[in-house]
C-alpha cells in the first residue's frame, strides 16, 4: 500500500527514525546497564521501565520502517490550482473562515490544521477550487465548505 507524503513529512519521518535508531535506543541501552548494575533484577523498578521503553521504541522503528518502504512524495503540480496534497486551503463553514494545508494521512496533525487527504473534510477538498462549495459529511449531517482560497 503505497503512502502518500509530502516531502516536509518525509523528512520528519526519516529524522524521527534517525533518533529512534541513534540517540533513544543508546540512551535506554545505558539505562538498562546502570539498572543492570543495581543487582537483583525481579525487583527493579528501572530495569522493567527501560525494558517497557525499550519495547515501545522498537515497536514504532518497526512502523516507521514500514512506513518508509512504502511512502511515495505527492509532487504539487503548481500547474493545477485545484487543492491538492500539499495545498493550503481557505475555508468558510457556517461564517466562520479556516485554513487547512492538506497532507498525507502518516502527517495528519488535526491541532495544527493539517488534515489526511483522507479525511472526510480532505476527501472533500481534494480537486476543487476557489469559489466551489463542497458538502462535507459530518455525525451532525452535510456541511457546506466555501472554498475562498488554495495555495
Amino acid at each position: 500500500m503505497t503512502r502518500l507524503v509530502t516531502e516536509e513529512g518525509l523528512k520528519k519521518l526519516q529524522d524521527e527514525l534517525e533518533e529512534r535508531t541513534v540517540a533513544i535506543r543508546q540512551d535506554i541501552a545505558n539505562a538498562i546497564k546502570e539498572a543492570k548494575e543495581q543487582g537483583d533484577l525481579s525487583e527493579n523498578a528501572e530495569y522493567s521501565a527501560a525494558k517497557e521503553q525499550q519495547a515501545e521504541n522498537e515497536q514504532r522503528v518497526a512502523e516507521l520502517e514500514m512506513i518508509l518502504k512504502d511512502v511515495e512524495i505527492a509532487e504539487h503540480d503548481d500547474a493545477d490550482s485545484s487543492a491538492q496534497i500539499g495545498s493550503i486551503v481557505t475555508v468558510k463553514v457556517k461564517g466562520k473562515e479556516m485554513t487547512f494545508e492538506i497532507v498525507g494521512s502518516n502527517e495528519a496533525d488535526p491541532a495544527a490544521n493539517k488534515i489526511s487527504n483522507e479525511s472526510p473534510i480532505g476527501k472533500a477538498l481534494m480537486g476543487s477550487n476557489a469559489g466551489d462549495k463542497v458538502p462535507v459529511s459530518t455525525p451532525a449531517g452535510d456541511v457546506n465548505y466555501e472554498i475562498l482560497k488554495v495555495k
